[in-house]
C-alpha cells in the first residue's frame, strides 16, 4: 500500500527526505481493530513534533485525523462492519493514518458525519475530542451549565480552539472569549460563535478590561502557555480553573495557590494509549459530534484541502502548521 513516512528525526519541513513516499505491507486487524481503507486525512501540530522530535529506527507513518471505508473488522469488533465510513483520531502509540490502509481500534472511531464529504470531516476527530474532553471532563462543565460564567480560549482560532468555541457557545450556557492576532482569525472566532475575541499579542488584562470582563472563571489556554502564564493567572478569578494542551519547558504551579486556582491537562491520546476502561467515551463522543453536525448544531473547521495524500502536499501542510499561521484544519484527501 501507498503510505507517507519520515525516516529521520529533525529535518527541516523543506528538506525533501524530511516526509517521503514509500510501499508498505497492508496490515491485518487485531481483534478490537477496524481495517480502513483511507479517503482524507488532516494535519495537526502533533504530526509535526512527532516529526522533529521522536528518533526512529524504521520508517514512522504520521497522521491521526482520519476518514475512511471499513474494509475488515477483527474478531471481536461489535461496533462496526465492512462498508462503514468511520471517522477517527487514532493512536499516538500505533502507525499514523497517512497511508492508503490503517488500523483503528473501534473503540476510538465513530460514525463519519453522514452530511459531510469526507474531507470535511477529516477536520473534526482530533480537535473534537480535545475540546470536548477539555471542556467536559478536565473543566467539567456541564453541558446546558455555566450561566454567567466565562470561558477564555487562548488560541481560538486554531483547530483545537475551533472546536471548542463552538461547543461552548452551542452546549453551554458560558461567556465564550476567544483570542486572536490577525483580523481573518478573529473573524473566524467571531463566525464559530465567540461572544466577544480579544487580541493576545496585546497584555490580555487590558483587552479583557476593554470588554468590561476583568475576570474569567475559566481558561483553555491551547497555545504560548508559558508566555500568557502570568497574565492568565491575573485574569482568572479566585478558584478558577486552567487548562493547557501545549507543551511549555516549564510552569511554575505555586502561582497557582493564592488564588487556589486548579490545574488541568487534555491529551486526547491518553484514553487509547492506556486503554484505560472508559476508552469507549472517545467512540461515544464521536458518534455524538456526528448526530450534532448532522443536525447543523456543529460545523467543519476545513479551511484548506492541500490536494493528494502524498509527500509533496504533507510537507507543504507541516509548513503551515509550523508557521503558527493556520486557521481551522488543512486536510489532504485521495490517493
Amino acid at each position: 500500500m501507498k503510505a507517507i513516512a519520515y525516516t529521520q528525526h529533525g529535518l527541516p519541513i523543506d528538506d525533501p527526505a524530511a516526509l517521503v513516499d514509500l510501499e508498505l505491507p497492508t496490515p491485518t486487524p487485531g481483534p478490537r481493530d477496524l481495517l480502513v481503507q483511507v479517503q482524507a486525512v488532516s494535519v495537526n501540530p502533533v504530526d509535526t513534533k512527532v516529526r522533529m522530535n521522536s528518533a526512529v529506527k524504521e520508517p514512522r507513518v504520521l497522521g491521526w485525523d482520519a476518514v475512511g471505508m471499513v474494509q475488515a473488522v477483527g474478531s471481536a469488533v461489535t461496533l462496526f462492519k465492512p462498508g462503514d465510513e468511520v471517522f477517527y483520531a487514532g493512536a499516538i502509540n500505533r502507525p499514523g493514518s497517512n497511508s492508503e490502509y490503517h488500523l483503528v481500534d473501534e473503540r476510538i472511531a465513530g460514525p463519519k458525519p453522514r452530511s459531510l464529504g469526507a474531507a470535511q470531516a477529516a477536520a473534526l476527530p482530533l480537535t473534537a475530542i480535545t475540546a470536548w474532553e477539555l471542556l467536559f471532563d478536565r473543566l467539567g462543565v456541564p453541558e446546558g451549565g455555566g450561566e454567567g460564567q466565562s470561558l477564555l480560549i487562548v488560541g481560538a482560532a486554531g483547530g483545537v480552539g475551533s472546536m471548542l468555541v463552538q461547543l461552548a457557545r452551542q452546549l453551554t450556557r458560558l461567556t465564550v472569549i476567544g483570542t486572536a492576532s490577525r483580523p481573518e482569525t478573529a473573524q473566524w472566532a467571531k463566525d464559530l460563535g465567540a461572544h466577544h475575541v480579544i487580541d493576545h499579542s496585546k497584555p490580555l488584562l487590558a483587552e479583557l478590561e476593554a470588554i468590561g470582563i476583568p475576570q474569567v472563571d475559566r481558561v483553555a489556554s491551547l497555545t504560548q502557555t508559558d508566555r500568557h502564564f502570568a497574565q492568565l493567572i491575573g485574569a482568572l478569578r479566585p478558584q478558577g480553573q486552567l487548562a493547557l494542551i501545549d507543551d511549555p519547558a516549564a510552569l511554575d504551579a505555586r502561582a497557582l495557590k493564592s488564588k487556589s486556582l486548579s490545574l488541568h491537562w487534555e491529551l486526547m491520546f491518553t484514553r487509547p494509549l492506556y486503554e484505560t476502561p472508559d476508552m469507549i467515551r472517545q467512540h461515544e463522543l464521536l458518534t455524538r459530534v456526528a448526530q450534532l453536525v448532522d443536525a447543523g448544531t456543529l460545523r467543519t473547521t476545513l479551511a484548506e484541502t492541500f490536494g493528494t495524500i502524498n509527500a509533496a502536499n504533507l510537507r507543504r501542510a507541516h509548513a503551515l502548521i509550523e508557521s503558527g499561521r493556520a486557521r481551522g484544519k488543512v486536510v489532504l484527501e485521495g490517493f
